[in-house]
């Protein structure tokens, strides 16, 4: 879905990493947009997602739920985030793959941990290592400054926290399901019967819209 939104705005989506489960889905994807006005769209994907589906190998047509973890920072810049790199540890290895077998010969991936904060942040994806550390720092600065920012909305907000935009990660925001076409926006009670449209992009920007005017109905309420 996220793929149709940007090439129907003319963003620029580069997958940066893909981590595998052991049962054969998708772990972990890390994923950078490019473009105009993105932020400001995509921050209200921040959260749970959840997914209701009857699968193939379904024989009798019970639905399934399974969720998803969306976490959308904003790119912060090096002004924005200053790292010292005496508060870094950098430990390189060779790349694995699927069952742990090592994928190349040389010890390209890298595995960086700010030491302040604790966060931790690896990649492999690359076959260079100083590749692999430039976008390992990419995510790293965008992670620190994400945090920092939570920190001053907790501040700002202690006798209410807005519903709306607050990128929760472990806030159930979205139902997805399939067998009766519906997509609901928990934090507005929006239920749409088009959700095949939804995942082709068709009426994402409708859904933002009335994200957006009741996260301005939020802010001017916590005003008062």
């Amino acid at each position: 879905m996220y793929e149709k939104v940007s090439n129907s705005k003319k963003w620029i989506l580069e997958i940066i990493s893909i981590s595998k489960s052991d049962a054969g889905g998708l772990k972990e994807v890390i994923a950078s947009v490019k473009g105009r006005n993105i932020y400001s769209s995509l921050k209200y994907e921040s959260g749970v997602h959840r997914v209701q589906r009857v699968p193939d190998t379904e024989t009798q047509g019970r639905v399934h739920t399974s969720a998803a973890t969306v976490a959308v920072l904003p790119e912060a810049e090096e002004v924005d985030v200053k790292i010292e790199d005496k508060d870094l540890r950098i430990d390189v290895f060779r790349s694995s793959g699927p069952g742990g077998q090592s994928v190349n010969t040389t010890d390209s991936a890298v595995r960086i941990t700010h030491i302040p904060t604790g966060i931790v942040v690896s990649q492999q994806d690359e076959k260079s290592q100083i590749r692999n550390k430039e976008k390992g720092l990419k995510i790293l600065r965008s992670r620190i400054y994400e945090l920092e920012r939570k920190k001053i909305d907790q501040a700002r907000s202690k006798d209410r926290k807005s519903k709306i935009g607050t990128g929760d990660r472990s806030e159930r925001i979205r139902t997805y399901n399939w067998p009766q076409n519906r997509i609901t926006d928990h934090r507005i009670n929006l239920t749409i019967n088009k959700l095949a449209e939804f995942m082709e992009g068709e009426i994402f920007d409708e859904m933002i819209e009335n994200l957006s005017l009741q996260a301005q109905e939020e802010k001017l309420k916590n005003l008062n």
